[in-house]
């Protein structure tokens, strides 16, 4: 009986009077969807218990459903249910909840494989009856909820309403000197200091707690660089300074986060009420372990929360809510004359910079191959790039620099469904001046190009002894002129 009391104490209000309304579903008009709040982190076994034809408030020709027991000798799933069940059933419309639970659970097959279950972002659609709801998130005392499914119907804890709660982010192009309004997908240079915010909304029970408990605890991959000086705090858009610790170590036993924000009683600072709007912002940098193209650099958060006005320690959490950071390379390969696997050439050196809103560059660091014929500039985001070939092979003609644009798209929203790496949509390089081609590679994030250094063209040169024979004809024919003059002169003074 004791347990029983407990398992009353977060049952989901009962009414045996069913009297939802019932959308128009195409695949059955009196279907229902079963779900759970958006941001819940729950996971519920759906038990059917009866099914029956719903028709202006009232459920009839109730049948036994897929989890229903004891209901009598050769009466199968799909039977309809005996009168004496029937009133049983209404006998119990006013009476408590242990009266309520006592009745339903007689006729509910716990013990064997549930009629569905159901998640956030995995509802379900049935038929109209009555179900039970077990949450398998739960401890055993508090697992059990019944309601009745005529219409949609959300399935909530019973005194635990769930804060909003959103991560998101920026996206800064340098060149064009723009940037976004938060979303949940971005592409950074790496050395970016990549603008996040965790925001929570205070619940509408914010008022039956005599302490309340809320914290963010924040998981970034090795891609970023968490900045603590870098951490403000808002309430209603107000910055704050007290009443909160960020933590960067000696977690929770069990915790595996980068930081935590912790409140941890909210009721101690002033101005905090149901509807409050709780946001904390803070830098991280992409640096030089982030993964290139794939499935980019994953972020993710969540809140805690207390939600038993009834314990100061209860509390319960979000689930993750996920952004992403993505970031690219350029791949220069060096080739003689032409591109072939015989053509490679060594001796070479280039800079890449990007172009800044303000008229600046900034210079991409370089890795070159052992052989030094591939130079590989990573950690790019979209913008205009320009190559420059600062030094050039002994007997090649040196390129003139080369400028390019990097293009990629990506999606602003994400749920945290699918493979990240189809995020990414499109990914592109375009020269504006130099006869360069990229191909594409999504998946390793990489621009590929081929450059192209001509032998320089052999010119004629003179020796020494091309010298000397020039000095030799050149004095015969010096003297050849001298001859002709006296010997016109002479002619002339015979006259």
């Amino acid at each position: 009986m004791k347990r029983v009391k407990r398992v009353l104490a977060l049952l989901a209000a009962f009414a045996l009077v069913l009297a939802m309304a019932v959308p128009a579903l195409a695949d059955g008009a009196n279907q229902g969807t079963i779900s759970v709040p958006a941001g819940s982190s729950h996971t519920y076994k759906v038990y059917q218990i009866f099914t029956g034809d719903y028709s202006k408030g009232k459920l009839s020709n109730v049948k036994w459903g897929q989890n229903s027991k004891n209901r009598g000798e050769s009466v199968n799933v799909g039977d309809k249910v005996g009168e004496n069940v029937l009133n049983e059933l209404a006998a119990v419309v006013s009476s408590s909840d242990a009266d309520k639970l006592t009745v339903i659970k007689k006729y509910a097959d716990l013990d064997n494989t549930a009629f569905t279950t159901v998640t956030h972002n995995s509802p379900a659609t049935v038929d109209p009856g009555y179900y039970l709801f077990k949450d398998t998130t739960a401890t055993a005392e508090n697992e059990v909820y019944i309601t009745e499914v005529v219409g949609n119907v959300t399935i909530k804890a019973k005194n635990s309403n769930v804060p909003g709660f959103e991560k998101k982010l920026k996206d800064t192009n340098d060149t064009e000197g723009t940037t976004t309004g938060w979303q949940d997908v971005a592409d950074h240079d790496i050395g970016d200091e990549i603008p996040f915010k965790l925001e929570g909304t205070v619940p509408d029970d914010y008022a039956e707690y005599s302490k309340y408990y809320f914290a963010f605890h924040d998981k970034e991959e090795q891609g970023l660089t968490f900045n603590k000086n870098s951490v403000k705090v808002y309430l209603d858009d107000n910055e704050i300074t007290t009443g909160f610790e960020v933590k960067t170590s000696n977690f929770a036993q069990g915790e595996d986060c980068t930081f935590e924000v912790i409140f941890n009683d909210l009721k101690q600072i002033s101005g905090v009420h149901a509807g409050s709007v709780i946001r904390v912002e803070y830098a991280s940098k992409l640096n030089q372990n982030a993964v290139i193209g794939g499935n980019g650099n994953l972020n993710k958060a969540q809140l805690e929360y207390s939600n038993n006005p009834r314990s100061e320690t209860d509390t319960d959490r979000t689930v993750w809510d996920n952004v992403v950071v993505f970031t690219y390379k350029v791949v220069v390969n060096k080739y003689a004359n032409s591109v072939g696997e015989n053509n490679k050439l060594e001796g070479a050196e280039f800079t890449l910079t990007k172009k800044l809103k303000d008229g600046t560059t900034k210079s991409i660091a370089v890795v070159k191959s052992e052989g030094g014929v591939q130079f590989i500039f990573k950690g790019l985001d979209d913008g205009q790039y320009i190559l420059t070939e600062t030094k050039t092979p002994e007997g090649y003609n040196t390129i003139a620099p080369i400028e390019f644009t990097v293009t990629a798209n990506h999606e602003i929203s994400w749920d945290g469904a699918g493979n990240r790496s189809d995020l990414l949509t499109s990914f592109s390089g375009t020269a504006a001046s130099g006869e360069i081609t990229f191909t594409t590679d999504k998946g390793t994030g990489a621009l590929t190009t081929n450059v192209i250094n001509k032998s320089g063209t052999v010119l004629p040169s003179t020796g020494g002894m091309g010298t000397t024979v020039f000095y030799v004809v050149g004095g015969g024919l010096m003297a050849v002129a001298v001859v002709l003059l006296v010997t016109k002169k002479r002619m002339e003074n015979k006259r």
